[in-house]
């Protein structure tokens, strides 16, 4: 096992992404839709009414023989898309991540990954706690929804580079993903050139000595802010980036587990059954004597309002995720 993680650890090392800062992307999921269009002529877009608020205007403009809009009627879309990948094409079905799981759970589970079927994604925008309204659209539980369903990939992209190349992935996954979607103006966390993405496969952001943090999504972003701040105040912690949910990088969680007596998971999801709950039962398999201290939506309906708002309540901002680092080193 040393030399495995020891191995694990030094591939991270090698493979570690170069950083950006203020950078934004207009709409990377539409031009990156558009693209694929483009090179494959198997690729169909399902919409569920949403296809203005979901950046998916540039594809069907561009491709309105590939266009199938729906309505609301997200059961029927999914249904519709497990015919299709059935039939040698590629469904590409979008709308809402509480639409997609909450309302069309059974439909995703039975058309999408059972019986003899294709390569199919379910993007699901308005992850986590990106939206302004309360529970009716929080998709706060779908990853761990979605991890549940047997041979279902789940990503949840950081940052628009990530988005772009986790969309190009799915794409040529033989099986069904699930990816969260980042809509409008998006971060760019990570520089494109050079930059690799595998499903599967976590990348260490960077190397630090006082404890471990894992993100996912959004949370990585978090994570680096936060990370920021600690070492602003004299702390240096590693952040794994853990875009791929399942399946996830367990020699990657090893090698850092191996490392530190605590690791950190930040995530825009429940920290029930989304990254905490994966990454603790990865520890717990290989018996290591490893804390985990979750970061992200309680077990609680977070409160509406802007993203800052929100994440000011759940104590997800940058300072308030470092102050509880601190708190908890002083502690073990």
């Amino acid at each position: 096992m040393t030399a495995d993680v020891t191995t694990t650890h030094r591939r991270l090392r090698e493979t570690m992404p170069a950083l950006l800062q203020g950078v934004t992307q207009q709409a990377p999921f539409a031009d990156a839709l558009v693209r694929l269009g483009r090179s494959r002529d198997d690729v169909v877009v399902l919409s569920a009414d949403l296809s203005k608020y979901t950046d998916l205007v540039p594809f069907r403009t561009e491709f309105p023989d590939r266009f199938i809009q729906v309505g609301m009627a997200e059961q029927n879309m999914f249904g519709i898309a497990g015919g299709l990948a059935k039939s040698g094409f590629l469904p590409i079905a979008v709308t809402y991540g509480v639409f997609a799981t909450r309302r069309a759970f059974d439909q995703v589970a039975m058309a999408l990954a059972t019986g003899v079927t294709g390569p199919a994604i379910v993007v699901a925008f308005l992850p986590g706690i990106t939206t302004p309204f309360r529970a009716t659209h929080q998709a706060t539980e779908d990853l761990a929804l979605m991890r549940q369903i047997p041979g279902m990939t789940v990503i949840d992209p950081a940052d628009a580079t990530e988005q772009v190349a986790a969309l190009d992935a799915a794409a040529q996954h033989d099986g069904p993903v699930y990816l969260r979607g980042l809509r409008g103006l998006v971060e760019q966390r990570f520089a494109p050139e050079g930059f690799a993405f595998r499903i599967g496969r976590a990348q260490l952001v960077a190397d630090g000595d006082d404890g471990a943090i894992i993100g996912m999504g959004l949370g990585t972003a978090w994570a680096l802010d936060a990370r920021e701040v600690l070492h602003q105040g004299g702390r240096s912690l590693a952040l794994l980036d853990m875009p791929t949910l399942k399946p996830i990088d367990r020699d990657a969680i090893l090698a850092v587990a191996s490392r530190h007596r605590t690791i950190f998971t930040v995530e825009n999801h429940s920290t029930i059954g989304g990254l905490a709950s994966a990454v603790s039962e990865v520890i717990a398999a290989a018996g290591l004597s490893v804390r985990v201290v979750p970061f992200g939506v309680p077990d609680t309906w977070a409160p509406a309002g802007s993203i800052d708002y929100v994440r000011t309540g759940l104590g997800l901002t940058a300072e308030a995720i470092a102050s509880s680092i601190v708190a908890e080193g002083e502690q073990a």
